[in-house]
């Protein structure tokens, strides 16, 4: 990293930071499409779409997780 850079950076503040890295990130993802994903990042994305798709994988109604938190059987 360049020196200069880390001197102004070094002594901000842990707030002040974070904020440096939530505006780093803020512009890295406004070109989502300019991260480079391996091989296997884009297969376990495909695989988790088809499961989001699966009809049979749609979770439970409100009314059974309900009855199940009020029997305390989660």
């Amino acid at each position: 990293m360049n020196s200069l850079l880390s001197e102004q950076i070094l002594p901000l503040t842990i707030t002040e930071k974070l904020q440096l890295i939530e505006d780093i990130w803020n512009s890295v993802v406004i070109e989502p499409d300019q991260i480079p994903l391996t091989q296997s990042q884009k297969q376990e994305l495909d695989r988790r779409l088809a499961s989001y798709q699966n009809i049979e994988n749609c979770g439970e109604s409100w009314g059974i997780v309900k009855q199940r938190i009020i029997k305390h059987d989660i």
